[in-house]
């Protein structure tokens, strides 16, 4: 029995540790098809041995706590999961439960959207406020986040005195491809999925980024109302219908289970034809009393459940692996496959991970593979089926872009190219390098820069430093006023300090703070194109992996080249942070609060100025803690670190004595 229960703990943390990831973390590391098993298997198990139930098991849970960075919501009517089925004998075992407390039923089938679940609520009419389903039970405000949302009306058409309906807020496939794309083009880790696309999406803290996204949202229930009767599911679709909500599609009222299960095939056949992803089929008892009748389970309704589709699988031949360089330099294989049908589309090329899956599973050109669709859109290679090759496909020594050689940092799968130069990451270093905190040229956002480089006239980054006035006021949408300014930024731009430019190259692992302790260490760029991995390691808040990466930088001929390109149009090598004395070296200081004799920037420049240097947060390393009026947490986390904590006052005397 002991091994039973080492089982279900295991089956609870696993099923924890994928929920949280999914919920809360919007990053799933599983399909929904492998987590649905865990948590079936879960169930038999607590079933079949009640001695070992808990209160806290998943499978008494709804779904995701509520994030803290939003007000809470308590739902007055409770935001229901659904019972989940996997067979078409599932469905008759449901079908037979509803009809031993209800005679004659009739069910309605639609879609079951993999979204993110929401509330919205609306007082004589009006929009008043949107929540997420959280546990069910307390959810999160995310009411200004919903507004952007195009199909969710702020206004129904109808002054009814209260209306509370949920509704699934989802990606379409193509503002999820939008999406991906841009996030490539930036360097950011692109989402997995269009529901986890829309999850992040929804929580973000700023709703004009939300507004980007080209979220959508199909409503498919009413929770509670006032002002109106309705005794019918398929009627309350087609009253929300009426009032103006984007309803769940092609909705169907049925007279029987035999008819209910061949919609839900009809649903499945058409999924990978439909602009937006589906995990399922829901299938509901109509009526309302029959509803009230039927009653609830402590977690699930009685009166409905959801067939989850499998993930559909295709075994084919292996032809080629094409090695491609994304725009942050990881070396992508795809492969390229003998075509097959799946989940709707003809699918002829896969993606392979990288290098470690290749190995795993021992996959080489000619191997027939088994091929999947991740979250339905993304084709992906699973597994290794039969051995027709030798050995395992290896990944190329240099770059296939630019020849130089690539690098595999210690803890990372990705193998890549750090050639500032590459061809394949032009774009993604150009936006990096004109960036605000890198060298800061104002007119240069990225469209702009996609527009130079589709015109030929940036094809490295030191062409940003030979763009032609005339050649830009040609171009449609500039004028000669506008090309004027960017001119100008770029000029000013050669006066900007050695630390901006350092982080304006795009050396991995170094941000803006450590660009500018490399410039303050070193003071130019020859110095630092010359100092050993040791030198740069003396640099307090530098570790192996930042010296590593300067130094590997550095070695490249792409990145040497670069700066003579630089040097010659006479941008700034030399750090313009002069060091008075260095009272302060060694010193790390946090600012905190509201400063009344100097701006933030001004201390931290007096510190830099002392030899010192400054930090966002505060640790055991932190020497001192600057507290201005209305400290707030950061105060705190020094008392109780014990690190010292000095005023204005105090600092002014350190810095005059």
């Amino acid at each position: 029995m002991d091994k039973i229960n080492e089982k279900i703990e295991k089956l609870r943390a696993t099923l924890r540790y994928h929920a949280d990831r999914y919920y809360n973390d919007d990053a799933p590391e599983i399909e929904d098809y492998e987590y649905d098993m865990m948590m079936r298997e879960l169930k038999e198990l607590e079933e079949k041995y009640p001695e070992f139930d808990a209160p806290d098991s998943p499978t008494k849970r709804v779904g995701g706590k509520a994030d803290n960075s939003f007000a809470g919501v308590v739902h007055t009517v409770r935001m229901e999961s659904l019972q989940d089925a996997f067979s078409k004998e599932e469905i008759f075992e449901f079908d037979k439960r509803v009809h031993d407390t209800v005679d004659s039923v009739h069910y309605v089938v639609e879609p079951k959207i993999d979204g993110l679940s929401v509330s919205l609520e609306y007082i004589n009419g009006v929009f008043s406020r949107g929540s997420t389903r959280g546990d069910g039970d307390t959810g999160e405000d995310v009411s200004g986040n919903l507004r952007v949302i195009h199909n969710i009306p702020l206004k129904l058409n109808t002054d009814l005195p209260y209306i509370e309906v949920r509704g699934e807020v989802y990606m379409p496939k193509k503002s999820f491809q939008r999406v991906v794309d841009r996030q490539l083009i930036n360097g950011e880790k692109p989402f997995k999925n269009p529901r986890n696309a829309a999850a992040g999406s929804l929580r973000q803290k700023d709703s004009s980024v939300t507004a980007t996204r080209g979220l959508d949202i199909f409503v498919f229930n009413v929770q509670q109302v006032e002002g109106a009767a309705l005794t019918s599911h398929k009627q309350s679709l087609d009253f929300l219908k009426e009032l103006g909500f984007h309803t769940i599609p092609s909705y169907r009222r049925v007279e029987s289970i035999e008819a209910a299960f061949q919609e839900v095939e009809r649903i499945g056949e058409q999924r990978g034809e439909l602009e937006y992803d589906i995990d399922g089929a829901v299938i509901k008892v109509d009526d309302f009393a029959d509803r009230e009748q039927l009653g609830s389970t402590a977690k699930f309704p009685k009166w409905a459940v959801a067939f989850k589709y499998p993930p559909e699988e295709k075994q084919t031949t292996l032809l080629d692996i094409e090695m491609a360089v994304g725009r942050t330099g990881v070396l992508t294989p795809t492969a390229v496959l003998s075509p097959v049908h799946l989940a709707g589309t003809t699918v002829s090329r896969a993606t392979l991970h990288n290098q470690d899956f290749i190995l795993e599973k021992g996959i080489n050109i000619g191997d027939i593979i088994t091929v999947r669709k991740a979250g339905d859109i993304i084709p992906e290679v699973l597994c290794l089926n039969e051995k027709h090759s030798e050995g395992c496909f290896a990944f190329p020594e240099h770059c296939p872009s630019c020849g130089e050689k690539v690098v595999r940092e210690e803890g990372e799968a990705a193998i890549r190219c750090i050639n500032p130069e590459c061809p394949a990451q032009l774009l993604r270093n150009l936006i990096h390098f004109c960036s605000r905190d890198a060298m800061d040229i104002e007119g240069l956002g990225p469209s702009i820069i996609e527009t130079f480089v589709n015109n030929g006239m940036l094809q490295k980054t030191a062409d940003i430093y030979h763009l032609d006035k005339a050649a830009i006021a040609s171009l449609d949408g500039f004028q000669e006023t506008s090309a004027g300014n960017i001119i100008a930024s770029v000029e000013r731009s050669k006066e900007n300090d050695l630390g901006k430019l350092l982080f304006a190259l795009g050396i991995r692992h170094i941000g803006a703070k450590a660009g500018k302790l490399l410039a303050d260490r070193f003071q130019d760029m020859d110095h630092i194109m010359m100092a050993s991995k040791e030198d740069i390691l003396s640099i307090d808040g530098y570790g192996e992996v930042m010296a590593d990466a300067v130094v590997d930088f550095f070695q490249a001929d792409g990145a040497r080249e670069l700066i003579n390109e630089l040097k010659a149009v006479g941008v700034n090598m030399k750090s313009k942070t002069v060091v008075v004395d260095r009272r302060f070296e060694g010193m790390t200081f946090v600012l905190t609060g509201t400063l009344t004799r100097y701006k933030r920037s001004e201390a931290a420049k007096l510190i830099e100025g002392f030899g010192g240097k400054t930090a966002s947060s505060v640790s055991k390393k932190t020497t001192y803690v600057l507290a201005g009026e209305a400290a707030g947490s950061k105060l705190d986390k020094a008392n109780a670190l014990g690190v010292s904590v000095i005023d204005e006052a105090t600092f002014e005397e350190m810095i005059q004595s």
